[in-house]
């Protein structure tokens, strides 16, 4: 593993520690491949909206969504990790936050599209 640069203390952390962040690593990868499983569909399957480019649009949203939550799993995971090893609090992320207002973008344009005809 990385050694820390500012001589911090490289403790093994307890298995159990390092195995929960690598299933909040997949969780990430699987919401990601979610995204991009809903923008494929979105622009491969479902029937054009009323509004010229929407359906596009929408599945833009969501291959991008996509996009960023894959950027950034690895990172989140690499610093959690360093963080526990180092015996440092866990960083803050704002992958929650971007993933939250994402989701509720994608949600109202959806139901604005779908309203809309």
């Amino acid at each position: 593993m990385d050694a820390e640069p500012d001589g911090a203390r490289d403790a093994e952390p307890d298995y159990r520690f390092t195995l929960a962040n690598e299933r909040t690593f997949l969780a990430w990868i699987r919401t990601a491949l979610g995204l991009l499983a809903g923008g494929v569909a979105v622009g491969q399957v479902v029937p054009p909206f009323g509004v010229p480019g929407a359906t596009a649009a929408l599945s833009l949203m969501c291959l991008g969504l996509a996009a960023v939550l894959a950027a950034t799993s690895y990172p989140r995971w690499r610093a959690v990790q360093r963080a526990m090893r180092a015996g440092r609090p866990l960083p803050s992320s704002r992958a929650v936050l971007v993933l939250a207002v994402g989701v509720l973008v994608v949600t109202l344009t959806a139901a604005v599209l779908v309203v809309l005809g």
